[in-house]
């Protein structure tokens, strides 16, 4: 594998696992479809469960006629299954304790080895295209050598596409999506 599209997801109406996407979101859709042809992408597609995931890659992969594959580890990462008031606060914490973990909620640590196990599985795939959430693009960003600190994951956009490159067995990160 020397390239992989990842994607974070277009603008919904919620977070909850059946929100679906904003009228925004619906719209950069489809200026999403122009951004990835550009890049000549690509043999297969991953996603999230999340209707919000699916919803954004749809468009693109009905274009090319390619099938959707959800995988459950690409989910977003709950920090708690009851509300937060100060969730960015916990999850700003979080970037710097990997072990932490509010309740019943996933630490920086669990979700991030959730991401590599599906990670390490696509070595058979030569240019695969993933969609996931902004937390788990920071994850699967550092798998491939990038850090990505509290402030740049809030300076992710909805929707965000990264295009990863490997060059002499270095990873190049370049952000393709413009607001």
């Amino acid at each position: 594998m020397d390239r992989v599209i990842v994607v974070r997801h277009a603008e919904a109406e919620g977070q909850h696992r059946d929100s679906p996407l904003s009228h925004r979101g619906l719209e950069n859709t489809r200026r999403l479809v122009d951004v990835l042809n550009e890049h000549r992408c690509c043999e297969v597609i991953f996603s999230s469960p999340f209707l919000r995931a699916v919803e954004t890659i749809k468009p693109f992969a009905e274009h090319h006629e390619l099938p959707i594959h959800t995988d459950e580890r690409l989910k977003e990462r709950i920090l708690s299954e009851t509300p937060l008031n100060d969730w960015e606060a916990i999850l700003e914490d979080s970037f710097e304790d990997r072990e932490m973990k509010v309740g019943d909620g996933e630490s920086s640590r669990e979700a991030k080895e959730r991401v590599s196990s599906f990670l390490d599985e696509l070595e058979p795939y030569s240019y695969p295209l993933i969609v996931t959430h902004g937390n788990l693009l920071a994850f699967i960003l550092e798998y491939f050598g990038k850090s990505v600190s509290f402030q740049e994951w809030k300076n992710f956009s909805y929707p965000d596409v990264f295009l990863l490159e490997k060059e002499n067995g270095t990873w190049n990160f370049n952000r393709i999506w413009e607001n």
